[in-house]
């Protein structure tokens, strides 16, 4: 009987310890995912090359599409009102404690999508001052994932989201696939005025200095 009692609670001991074990694993796992910063660009990303995918753009008249807005409004393209436009053109962006899609950093031009929205987030008031009337991202995700971006990297521009591709398709955009996804968006930013693609942005590296390249454009070129 005090065999069996003895038994049993050593049992238990082991139990418990292995449960306290497996508990502290997963907390350390949970760390290390909050600590994954999207903000900070790697280094020794591969540089993309220009393949002439966007020579077309400059002139075109942009499409009379209407999208959903994280900021809950629908925004119809072609009606963006007086002034110069910012439309940046983003694959996806990570979220802590979530794998990017196998590979992303051996893409070229895949990496640093929330580098890019801090980068206009951090000069979106010297971009107005510098004639931009409007500034968006827009990317495939739902418009529920790209909110979750909005308010964890606190950006004072909505998303746009274009789960169809309908802008790709009207304007033969560039784009590739990864794991897991079928087709994405190249990075690609467009300045629209008066309803026509005045210039595009392609390729665009390094991300996270993207929107500094944006304003020195539209300080070089004022209306």
């Amino acid at each position: 009987m005090h065999c069996t009692i003895a038994l049993l609670t050593a049992r238990r001991a082991l139990l418990a310890q292995r449960l306290q074990d497996g508990a502290e694993r997963y907390f350390k796992s949970l760390e290390t995912a909050d600590m994954t910063d999207f903000s900070i660009l790697p280094e020794g990303l591969p540089v993309p090359t220009d393949d002439g995918a966007a020579s077309h753009l400059p002139g075109a008249a942009v499409p009379a599409l209407t999208l959903a807005a994280t900021d809950g409004r629908h925004v119809n393209l072609a009606e963006l009102g007086p002034g110069r436009s910012i439309i940046y053109l983003y694959p996806l962006t990570g979220r802590p404690g979530v794998d990017l899609p196998a590979g992303w950093d051996e893409i070229p031009g895949a990496r640093g999508c929330s580098t890019e929205a801090c980068d206009f987030r951090d000069h979106f008031k010297e971009l107005a001052d510098a004639g931009a009337t409007n500034v968006f991202g827009l990317s495939s995700q739902d418009t529920a994932y790209q909110q979750e971006v909005v308010e964890r990297l606190k950006l004072p521009f909505p998303m746009l989201s274009d789960e169809w591709f309908a802008l790709q398709e009207a304007l033969d955009l560039p784009v590739f696939s990864a794991p897991g996804h079928e087709k994405l968006y190249a990075r690609l930013t467009l300045v629209v005025l008066d309803g026509l693609i005045e210039h595009a942005f392609y390729p665009i590296f390094p991300p996270n200095e993207h929107a500094r390249q944006v304003l020195e454009w539209l300080e070089a070129h004022p209306r």
